[in-house]
């Protein structure tokens, strides 16, 4: 796969040309006609040869090196063109013709290292993306009984990728959820978020605790990071009508019921993974028709001149209809016009959906958390 992009970026030329090519030979062209009509209208004097250096520097900027040649091709015919109409061919006009073919040659080069530095950053872009999404493995439509989506926004196009991460699996213990954001960005990050999934992929089937599912992540993150970095992290478990929420240093769920949007802060807060957190769960019982959101603190930072995105005011509106996948939509539809395209931070997304407890049975609730529902 990853040979395939290499070989497709590596190729250029094929097809028809790009935008930029388009553009940067347009240009080029109209500056070489308007030299030319100077010099028609000036006599048989070449004046104004000299200026025809500037066309293939013009089309470096943007087109090919191939391109560049060939403006440069035309403009070194035009020149000498200009210069062979004189009676009389001076050596200021010879040199004009000469710094014309020099040019060209310096232009060509430069727009082959431009080109060449274009797709390094192409290609990185495009082994980016492939190593977000192994990290980000699709979610949904179904985990268990619940409606599962999960959408990641990028807040840049540059090869540059986040640790933000999420997963939703189906255990023996329920549906467990997770949403996390590694501190800072880049290859680092997204090696830190894959160990951090590649443990809980594994311990959410081990414990039945969901505070030891913490313990295991915590003791995963101190091993892989320094003194500064941390992992804040929400984890969540739907079981037979059951929602158990552990919070650690991550921006609280948003429970949507009945038009209502209610945050489910932790009973008390914990820091984040890394730092030991000693977790306290929140339990609610749900409704058919509940709808979790699940987000990283992109969300919350995304603004406007200021002003933040509403996300609780808007929460029910946009999230409330269709599908969970729809809803999702909308939230990005809706965030991405308040910022102007314009986000801070990447954000990443996890809505769910319980429609109820199939054929009305309620599974068992481990002792602890029962103690924590009647609280």
């Amino acid at each position: 796969m990853l040979s395939g992009v290499r070989t497709q970026l590596l190729q250029p030329g094929r097809g028809r040309l790009s935008p930029g090519s388009r553009a940067g030979l347009g240009a080029a062209l109209v500056l070489l006609a308007l030299v030319s009509v100077v010099e028609l209208a000036d006599g048989r004097s070449a004046n104004y040869i000299a200026l025809m250096v500037a066309a293939p520097f013009l089309a470096a900027a943007l087109a090919s090196w191939r391109i560049v040649l060939g403006v440069g091709a035309a403009a070194s015919v035009l020149g000498a063109s200009f210069a062979l109409a004189e009676e009389n061919v001076s050596l200021s006009t010879a040199v004009a013709v000469a710094g014309i073919a020099l040019g060209t040659g310096i232009a060509a080069a430069v727009a082959a290292v431009r080109q060449r530095q274009a797709e390094q950053i192409a290609e990185l872009s495009k082994l980016a993306a492939v190593a977000q999404q192994a990290v980000l493995r699709p979610l949904g439509p179904r985990v268990g009984t619940l409606a599962v989506a999960g959408r990641y926004i990028s807040s840049t196009a540059k090869a540059e990728i986040g640790g933000d991460l999420y997963e939703a699996i189906d255990t023996p213990y329920g549906v467990r959820m997770i949403i996390g954001d590694v501190r800072g960005k880049g290859l680092e990050a997204v090696r830190l978020a894959s160990i951090v999934l590649g443990s809980y992929r594994h311990v959410a089937y081990e414990r039945s605790d969901l505070r030891g599912v913490v313990a295991d992540l915590d003791r995963a993150v101190a091993r892989s990071v320094g003194d500064e970095d941390f992992v804040t992290a929400a984890l969540v478990e739907e079981r037979g009508g059951t929602l158990t929420i552990v919070n650690c240093g991550h921006p609280a769920p948003l429970l949507l019921r009945r038009g209502a949007v209610i945050p489910l802060e932790p009973p008390a807060p914990a820091p984040p993974l890394g730092f030991m957190p000693v977790v306290r769960p929140r339990v609610e019982r749900l409704e058919p028709g509940d709808r979790l959101l699940l987000f990283t603190d992109g969300l919350g930072e995304a603004r406007r001149d200021g002003e933040f995105f509403p996300t609780a005011d808007r929460a029910w509106r946009l999230l409330g209809h269709g599908t969970v996948g729809d809803g999702l939509a909308s939230l990005e539809t809706a965030l991405v016009e308040w910022v102007h395209g314009r986000l801070d931070d990447d954000i990443a997304l996890v809505l769910m959906e319980y429609t109820g407890s199939p054929g009305g049975a309620t599974a068992a609730v481990p002792s602890w958390e029962v103690g924590a529902a009647e609280g």
